[in-house]
């Protein structure tokens, strides 16, 4: 996909006093801005690490996506699955993917994401997020790409947006399911949204699928589980909606992905794959959220907690805190 050339929009790597958090509601409730301000001068942000986006496609034309960082720019690549181009770009009834990536990668006049320094790929994989009948294979497509470009663009993350509104308490065997097996073993994260329909009992696909961690959401500002969820939630992150709780987690995952390294922390001692030890580290560090509708009790994460254990707990430290590496730039 060649990006048109257009506006040099603002992008900065500083914790300047502009700097504000794309919602600081939900953004303040698991300590991003916190994390911003303790580990400003030790982590790069995501930068280095390429955020894979796949959902109804992107319209790569707005602001936000046309944003040049110092290094380059905001977008690298995009693919369309269904038609086999390069171009993400929405065919009606589409229309969330340009906006679902804010809550993780938004770099824009000081308005930022989580991992605001991160670059993203947007790949058109199913024709709308909410979705209307089996577009496994194609999504099946979209991770196969990923699979393919992941060391070009050290894709470290996929956010994989769709939900079929269906309460799942088990996985349903589809395409998509030797894909997150490669990607796991690759440890690249992948996470997918419950879905939002208040259901207690189930969540949706392709959330319940292994190999794909199932995010939930807890109500902005108070330990309350909502949205869907049931024992197969991996944890909660708080936001009115899945997709947002979702694109949160994958912009927390290339946070910790940065910690784990500079701080020297040996994941093996959680987990035999990167992905397993990230979400053992957020849970074990998480918040507990007991939830009464279904009968569970969930963790609802905590970016900054998430961090201080790894730089508590790794060997990369001296006397004055966390050491500073910059390998990620």
């Amino acid at each position: 996909m060649q990006i048109r050339p257009g506006l040099h929009l603002h992008a900065s790597n500083d914790m300047g006093d502009e700097t504000k958090a794309y919602n600081e509601a939900e953004m303040n409730h698991f300590h991003v801005q916190a994390a911003w301000e303790k580990y400003g001068d030790v982590l790069t942000w995501g930068r280095g690490q390429c955020l894979a986006i796949l959902d109804d496609g992107c319209d790569l034309t707005v602001p936000e996506w046309r944003v040049e960082m110092p290094w380059g720019k905001k977008v690298v690549a995009g693919y369309d699955s269904i038609d086999h181009d390069d171009d993400p770009t929405p065919v009606p009834p589409g229309y969330h993917g340009t906006s679902v990536g804010y809550p993780s990668s938004l770099n824009l006049n000081g308005v930022r994401g989580v991992a605001f320094n991160n670059s993203v790929a947007h790949v058109r994989a199913i024709t709308i997020v909410h979705l209307r009948r089996d577009e496994s294979v194609t999504l099946a497509d979209g991770l196969q790409w990923v699979i393919d470009h992941h060391r070009r663009y050290n894709i470290t993350a996929v956010n994989l947006s769709p939900v079929d509104d269906v309460a799942h308490r088990e996985p349903v065997p589809t395409a998509i399911d030797a894909k997150l097996a490669e990607l796991r073993a690759l440890d690249i994260w992948v996470s997918a949204p419950c879905g939002n329909n208040s259901y207690t009992n189930g969540i949706s696909w392709p959330a319940c699928q292994p190999g794909c961690f199932a995010i939930g959401a807890a109500k902005p500002g108070c330990e309350e589980a909502i949205c869907d969820r049931w024992s197969n939630t991996d944890i909660l992150v708080p936001a009115t909606a899945t997709s947002s709780s979702n694109a949160y987690a994958v912009g927390s995952a290339m946070v910790l992905r940065e910690a784990i390294q500079k701080a020297g922390y040996d994941t093996k001692q959680d987990a035999p794959n990167l992905p397993d030890a990230m979400m053992a580290i957020f849970l074990r560090t998480g918040v507990e959220v007991r939830d009464p509708a279904s009968g569970q009790t969930f963790k609802r994460l905590d970016l900054l907690a998430a961090l201080d254990d790894v730089f508590t707990r790794g060997s990369a430290r001296d006397g004055r805190g966390p050491k500073a590496d910059r390998s990620f730039q």
